[in-house]
């Protein structure tokens, strides 16, 4: 069966969950402490609760995995990635692999997008680059996976 969702809560939902990823990385605080911070402290009333937790439990649970998939296309060592760019790369990475109900095209641009609102001023178009690849290399091309609607 389909998961109902509003795409403006889906939105809203990677929107935070690209914030709580980026607090979680720089602080190093516990993914689940992050979580309820933004459930305390931030107005979630528009925002797809459950994948907000979902995108922050399944990225941080599968970041070794997730970041073997984007390293090869890498022109640079990912320590060095902006903080943005990286978890940007990851919940894309994530979607292309874990979501498959998502189509690889609305996966690329998210990520795209959210770079564009908090990274750096062309890192957008570094995310795009790498993503395209990523999702070549994981055969979401496939027409059959474009039946999938977000």
């Amino acid at each position: 069966m389909t998961e109902k969702f509003k795409p403006t809560a889906r939105k809203r939902a990677r929107q935070c969950a690209i914030q709580a990823l980026y607090q979680w990385w720089i602080a190093g605080t516990d993914i689940v402490e992050v979580e309820r911070q933004f459930q305390q402290y931030r107005n979630l009333a528009k925002v797809d609760t459950l994948y907000f937790h979902r995108l922050l439990t399944q990225i941080t649970a599968h970041q070794s995995r997730i970041d073997e998939l984007f390293i090869p296309y890498l022109d640079r060592d990912i320590t060095t990635l902006n903080p943005i760019e990286l978890q940007a790369l990851r919940m894309g990475c994530y979607e292309l692999v874990y979501e498959p109900s998502i189509p690889y095209k609305v996966a690329i641009n998210e990520a795209v997008e959210l770079t564009k609102i908090f990274g750096a001023t062309d890192g957008y178009k570094y995310v795009n680059g790498v993503l395209d690849k990523v999702a070549k290399q994981c055969d979401t091309t496939d027409p059959e996976q474009s039946q999938y609607e977000q």
